[in-house]
């Protein structure tokens, strides 16, 4: 059985339960209970605070951890980083009030900062040489310039909304984060194996992110060009029509190139295009 910590709640909870539902790790989440064993699959699951996962995989009260960078760095426990997960997207900013003039990182200078990251902030300003007085708080950062407890704040940021919500303006990107799959450096072989197949379905959901499946007829005199629109992973699927001046053709495409490659084919004279979603690719 592989022990797995996860965030009790909040934006990465939701997000990582969507991954491990579509992994085919399915839990009992009516019950708010601290540890939850999967169904037809070897893993259970365990509900922690977010700054408690890297410690908890490191010393191995959980065998692997999902986790966001910004807690794994801050913790720095001897814990492996085995995969990034691309989701849960923020990044680590210093803020200061928005009608503060900033001429640059000195501003920060003899300045008290509130933040819940002091590890990643020191170290920051020790590359900086500036020199601060760090006021650690858990939660609600963004309130302390606003009720004298610190000039300026170093803080999560995803949209910048409470900033603005709270008079900041975001000054110095410290560093980015995601969420990470960490994992236990004494994983025993048993344990590595179920790790590697949840690798294996993770990678295959990953994959198809941003993939839609394309089916169409098109001209048999056109499939040259239209081979070099429609490239596929290797390349497209052909299948003979019953018209012998036509053929099936099947592909990948990146959705973000949809609509360009969508007429491209149409002006090749490819008709009857089917669009489909794409849940998991397996290469």
């Amino acid at each position: 059985m592989l022990r797995i910590a996860v965030q009790s709640k909040g934006r990465l909870y939701d997000e990582t339960m969507l991954l491990l539902e579509e992994a085919g790790i399915k839990l009992n989440r009516g019950k708010r209970i601290l540890l939850l064993s999967a169904k037809g699959f070897p893993v259970e699951v365990l509900f922690l605070r977010d700054d408690d996962i890297p410690q908890s995989v490191a010393n191995g009260v959980a065998d692997i951890g999902i986790v966001g960078e910004n807690e794994y760095v801050e913790k720095g426990q001897e814990a492996k980083l085995v995969k990034r997960l691309g989701f849960s997207k923020c990044r680590l900013s210093l803020a200061i009030p928005k009608d503060e003039e900033y001429p640059g990182v000195e501003w920060f200078a003899g300045k008290t900062i509130a933040t819940s990251y002091p590890g990643i902030l020191k170290a920051y300003l020790a590359e900086k040489g500036v020199a601060a007085d760090l006021h650690v708080i858990s939660g609600s950062v963004e309130i302390a310039p606003g009720i004298g407890l610190a000039d300026a704040i170093f803080d999560i940021v995803s949209s910048g909304s409470t900033l603005v919500s709270n008079q900041l303006k975001e000054v110095e990107v410290i560093m980015q984060s995601e969420a990470l799959l960490i994992a236990n450096n004494n994983l025993s072989e048993e344990k590595q194996a179920i790790l590697d197949e949840l690798l294996f379905r993770f990678e295959s959901i990953q994959m198809a992110e941003g993939k839609k499946y394309v089916l169409l007829n098109a001209p048999k005199d056109k499939m040259n060009e239209i081979i070099e629109v429609l490239p596929g992973m290797k390349s497209p699927t052909i299948t003979p029509l019953a018209d012998g001046n036509w053929v099936s053709v099947q592909s990948v495409i990146a959705e973000k190139h949809f609509w360009e490659i969508i007429g491209k084919l149409k002006s090749l004279g490819a008709e009857g295009i089917l669009v489909l979603p794409i849940e998991k690719m397996i290469l």
